[in-house]
């Protein structure tokens, strides 16, 4: 009996970049897209590229429940093995063809894909941004879902493979997207952190965490070695280190004045 792989593919509003995504993904005998709160053209624009697509809907806050977006994937999933891709991702000839062999020829229940990441349309090797290992390829027999809110883990248990070609990846397209979603991750890491009971933020934490952040992406990581691009992408991370402490610190003072 032939293997069946669904590809999950969770999308928003992508109307710009869907296409080469899920032309990307035809060779798999399902595919389900799961558009969470998309309200562009993403879903008719899905439905001209693949006939017999599984759209699944769901409307919630954004960018806060991709465990349960990943498990919605998975439900309504038929095939043996169940492939997670992201709208701003796109699977290889080389990678499609490792992925078939794998599913065919499995010693292990799951598989971490390497990514190659594009920042702002560039190509980027340094500062921890390759191999950027993603666990996406699963055993549906061993796979129980995703659990997580901010950094979803799957459930699973087993020895872990690794391919070997890279799955692209192409986030941070421009500078206005990345700050709309420093807004939306920052709240999110700093209410994480105040719910722990983080120590209080001082002046000198929030510079240290600043600057630590930025020597060991930029200079420890050698991500200057990525040009223009790489000192961008560092100083960019670097403040979203001091937003994250900004924000814990805005939090604490407002719970202090209760």
């Amino acid at each position: 009996m032939a293997i069946k792989l669904s590809i999950i593919i969770l999308a928003g509003n992508e109307e710009k970049i869907i296409s080469n995504c899920l032309k990307s993904c035809n060779f798999a005998d399902e595919i389900i897209l799961v558009a969470a709160n998309s309200s562009d053209n993403t879903k008719n624009i899905a439905k001209k590229i693949i006939k017999n697509i599984k759209i699944v809907e769901t409307n919630d806050e954004y960018n806060k429940h991709f465990s349960k977006w990943r498990n919605l994937g998975l439900d309504n999933a038929t095939g043996d093995w169940i492939l997670y891709i992201d709208a701003d991702e796109q699977i290889t000839p080389q990678l499609q063809k490792e992925i078939l062999l794998i599913i065919n020829n499995s010693q292990n229940p799951y598989y971490v894909i390497p990514r190659a990441n594009y920042f702002l349309g560039k190509r980027v090797k340094h500062g921890g941004t390759y191999p950027d290992y993603v666990k996406r390829l699963f055993d549906k027999n061993h796979f129980k879902g995703y659990s997580g809110i901010l950094h979803e883990e799957p459930i699973i248990n087993g020895t872990l493979g690794y391919l070997k070609n890279d799955l692209l990846h192409f986030t941070h397209r421009d500078l206005n997207s990345m700050l709309q979603k420093t807004i939306i991750w920052t709240q999110m890491e700093s209410e994480a952190l105040y719910k722990s009971k983080h120590p209080k933020i001082v002046p000198w934490r929030i510079v240290r965490m600043f600057l630590t952040k930025l020597w060991e992406r930029l200079i420890k990581q050698q991500m200057y070695l990525d040009g223009t691009v790489g000192w961008v992408s560092s100083i960019f991370e670097a403040f979203n280190t001091f937003i994250i402490y900004a924000k814990l610190w805005e939090l604490q003072q407002k719970s202090n004045e209760k």
